[in-house]
């Protein structure tokens, strides 16, 4: 598992000029603009400083104010402090921060490329101050833009071969068991994953069949301490 991990650390470190560049296209700007609407309101009324683990090349960051990212690999931060983000290695299962330090902490599409997600939520409720805010975005298994980024994993993507998808009731159940409680949530991406993608509404609540899907849980004090 660690031997994976670390490939697929080294595909961003390999591909991070690639990877950040995908979103200046015609199709990632829309994606990304479905997403960061999804998420956006998830952040309301939260209060700083704010986290983002798996902070990558900081597009998600520097569009939802927040101060503080955490990569373990070491050329997509590069772009992320470009765009004045702070930017510390390491990673989510070890963070190099104190008890309840952040009112935020964003995961985005950050749980399918790690190999310990339960320890990185564990770790991340530790920093998150009681009653702060984390959120997940996510590509749920259980829809067509999951299974279509799994297929393509198979068949040996740079990125996507690296990834382990989960399902949407998976990230529910791991967000109770680590003692957070699910407040809020967003969904996008009901069109085909194939076809050329196009603006849509974000719906409320965590829609089965979306390809993207942001949760926002809150820490409860019983189950941090």
């Amino acid at each position: 598992m660690r031997a994976k991990a670390n490939r697929a650390v080294q595909a961003f470190d390999d591909l991070a000029d690639r990877y950040d560049a995908w979103s200046d296209t015609a199709s990632g700007r829309v994606l990304f603009d479905l997403e960061l609407g999804a998420l956006r309101p998830l952040f309301a009324g939260t209060a700083g400083p704010r986290l983002e683990v798996g902070v990558g090349s900081g597009r998600f960051a520097a569009a939802l104010g927040i101060d503080v990212g955490l990569d373990p690999a070491e050329a997509p931060p590069r772009l992320a402090r470009a765009r004045g983000v702070r930017v510390l290695r390491g990673v989510g299962s070890q963070l190099p921060f104190a008890d309840d330090t952040f009112g935020a902490v964003a995961l985005i599409v950050t749980l399918c490329f790690v190999e310990n997600p339960a320890g990185v939520l564990a770790d991340v409720g530790r920093v998150l101050r009681p009653g702060g805010r984390l959120v997940v975005g996510l590509v749920p298994l259980d829809s067509a833009w999951g299974r279509s980024y799994e297929e393509k994993g198979r068949a040996g993507h740079p990125f996507y071969s690296h990834a382990r998808f989960q399902t949407l009731a998976e990230h529910h159940l791991m967000l109770a068991v680590a003692g957070c409680r699910l407040v809020e949530a967003r969904s996008t991406l009901f069109q085909a994953p194939n076809d050329e993608p196009v603006a849509e509404p974000v719906r409320s609540g965590a829609v089965a069949g979306a390809g993207f899907v942001a949760l926002a849980a809150q820490r409860e004090s019983a189950g941090a301490d």
